[in-house]
């Protein structure tokens, strides 16, 4: 649990208010990142650990939400990247 509280802190500390610029912007999807990084950690282990006392269609569930938190994961991934490329070719 000390992970799940680690993980909403983190989100209670992120800026409430709009990027002033690209670089706050490209700040802020490398916190959001990291913070679904953990998130699907958290599913996954939950995951492994829990399969075998939840009914097959909380199992189902839980296994679609870990999917979805990864793919979260990979589309912020896919969104620095761009941002990295973009900045790379402004001149």
């Amino acid at each position: 649990m000390s992970d799940i509280q680690a993980l909403l802190d983190e989100l209670r500390a992120m800026p409430r208010t709009r990027p002033a610029d690209p670089a706050e912007a490209e700040r802020l999807l490398a916190r959001l990142r990291s913070a679904a990084a953990r998130w699907a950690d958290v599913l996954l282990e939950t995951n492994e650990t829990s399969q075998q006392h939840l009914p097959p269609r909380a199992g189902a569930a839980l296994t679609l939400a870990f999917r979805r938190a990864e793919e979260s994961y990979v589309e912020l991934e896919i969104a620095l990247r761009d941002c990295a490329e973009h900045r790379g070719s402004v001149v």
